[in-house]
C-alpha cells in the first residue's frame, strides 16, 4: 500500500507545485524565479515539520516516505532552481543568479529548522 500512497502523495505534491507556480508566477511574475524560491522554502518548512514531528512521536516509516519523500519531492524541485540558475547565468544576470542560488540554500535551510522548531 505504501508504493501506491507515495506515487499519489507525489503527484499531489507536484499538482501542488504547478498550481502554487501558476499563482506566484502570476503575481510576481517570471523575470525572477520567485515561485521556485517560494515553493522549495515552504516545502522545506514542512519536511522540517514532519521531521521533527515523527522523531518526537516516532511516526510509522510509511508516514515519513509518503509526506516527505511523496508530497515534498513532488512539491519542491531542485532541477527547476538549477535550470533557473543557469537561465540566469545564460542573460548575464550575474547578481540574480548569486540570489537565486543563494537564497534557495539559506531560506530552505533557515525554513527546514523553523519546521523543527514549530514541531
Amino acid at each position: 500500500m505504501t508504493p501506491i500512497l507515495l506515487s499519489f502523495f507525489g503527484g499531489l505534491g507536484a499538482t501542488s507545485r504547478f498550481v502554487c507556480d501558476g499563482i506566484i508566477s502570476a503575481k510576481l511574475g517570471k523575470k525572477f524565479p520567485f515561485a521556485t524560491l517560494i515553493i522549495n522554502v515552504v516545502g522545506a518548512l514542512i519536511l522540517g515539520y514532519v521531521t521533527a514531528r515523527s522523531l518526537k512521536y516516532q511516526l510509522p516509516l510509511d508516514t515519513k516516505l509518503i509526506i516527505g519523500t511523496g508530497f515534498c519531492g513532488g512539491f519542491t524541485t531542485f532541477s527547476t532552481a538549477c535550470f533557473e540558475a543557469v537561465r540566469l547565468l545564460e542573460e548575464k544576470r550575474f547578481g540574480a543568479f548569486f540570489f537565486q542560488v543563494g537564497s534557495n540554500l539559506v531560506f530552505s535551510i533557515l525554513a527546514a529548522g523553523l519546521g523543527m522548531l514549530l514541531a
